[in-house]
């Protein structure tokens, strides 16, 4: 893709452009959006917190750029949880929209029907006005939905008085979460239960297995969609970790990837049951803090897999397999100063709910006045 200059902008970028904002340049990522690798050609981005430590994968450079105030705002692409991961692991805000709110026109693939554009910000209200800017329908992108863009901005006033929020059990009391993540989510939403919100617990049993419905799912379209690379010599010009990783999903056998649709399905009826009781669910954006930057090439032994579906991702791709908003915010940090994320998530195209929700939490805590050192 070195040579790659397109012919048009996409149009989450023209629409920023005609928003009147000032575009920076592009941002460092892991290759094809794939999660952790180990090559960067244009350099590893570092997490601002502790340059020894992962900024999150996918939209790395979003997450590292907007937390070090490189810029006032960022995009990510957010298919298994490259918004919410990034801003998890660098103290940002970041919300993956509806499927169908933002046009994926001029966007590179990896699962066409989880694949979502979405901002990261240093606020709720930057993120806000940033989706506000580039949400809508799209002729150039049949997926999108031809449905009114509210202003979000407008409903930033602090009130969540009799909000009904559900702190999913599956993902709070769990041994996969770091006991320090567990207590500041926990903390979180008594922040808000104190704001007027009215706080339960809410189960979704199958949400413990949202690693594999995803894996299923995601690697085989991911093979799909660069299957002119596979197929060829060229494969070898990636990433080693990309290597395996498409080498893997292009041979999921046809049964494995239709019960992944199917489980998807249950899964996304089991959280709209849920959103059913409650206006928004609430859970860690992932089960620990900010990784260390891996030394070597390599997705590790078969029980190192298994132990990764525990982490970040599992907590994420529930909401990206049912299609439906999740937003990540600031809500403390570890004792080693490495911050952590509050998932917050909701009814489809009902963004302006979780926004409330987190600006009411944000002006509540100072947790996002906080700078890593030097910034």
């Amino acid at each position: 893709m070195a040579e790659n200059v397109p012919d048009a902008d996409a149009t989450v970028i023209a629409r920023l452009r005609a928003a009147g904002t000032v575009l920076l340049g592009k941002l460092n990522m892991s290759e094809y959006a794939s999660g952790d690798a180990f090559r960067y050609p244009y350099g590893r981005p570092r997490n601002p917190w502790d340059t020894g430590r992962n900024p999150g994968t996918s939209s790395s450079g979003s997450g590292a750029a907007t937390a070090a105030f490189l810029c006032a705002t960022s995009l990510g692409e957010d298919t298994g949880g490259s918004i919410r991961g990034p801003a998890a692991f660098c103290g940002l805000v970041g919300i993956r929209p509806t499927f169908g709110r933002v046009s994926r026109h001029g966007v590179f693939g990896a699962s066409w029907s989880m694949d979502t554009v979405g901002p990261i910000s240093r606020t709720v209200t930057d993120c806000a006005n940033t989706l506000e800017a580039i949400a809508g329908h799209d002729p150039n992108d049949p997926q999108t939905w031809d449905v009114p863009v509210p202003n979000y901005s407008a409903a930033l006033d602090g009130n969540i008085d009799g909000l009904k929020v559900g702190l999913v059990t599956e993902r709070v009391h769990t041994d996969a979460n770091d006991p320090e993540v567990r207590d500041a989510v926990i903390k979180a939403a008594g922040v808000l239960a104190g704001l007027g919100a009215e706080v339960s617990e809410v189960s979704v049993p199958l949400i413990v297995n949202s690693s594999e419905i995803s894996y299923g799912i995601i690697g085989s379209d991911a093979a799909m969609l660069n299957w002119d690379i596979i197929s060829t010599e060229r494969l070898e010009e990636l990433d080693h970790n990309n290597q395996v990783r498409l080498l893997m999903g292009s041979i999921v056998p046809a049964k494995v990837y239709q019960k992944a649709t199917r489980l998807r399905d249950v899964l996304r009826r089991q959280i709209l049951a849920a959103l059913g009781q409650v206006d928004v669910l609430v859970m860690p954006a992932s089960s620990v803090p900010a990784t260390l930057i891996p030394q070597s090439a390599g997705l590790g032994t078969k029980a190192d897999v298994l132990a990764g579906f525990k982490g970040r991702r599992g907590f994420t791709a529930p909401f990206n397999l049912a299609n439906l908003p999740a937003l990540s915010i600031n809500c403390g940090f570890t004792s080693s100063g490495l911050p952590i994320g509050l998932q917050i998530a909701g009814r489809a195209f009902d963004e302006t709910t979780l926004f409330r929700a987190a600006y009411a939490y944000e002006q509540s805590t100072d947790w996002g006045e906080r700078r890593p050192a030097g910034v």
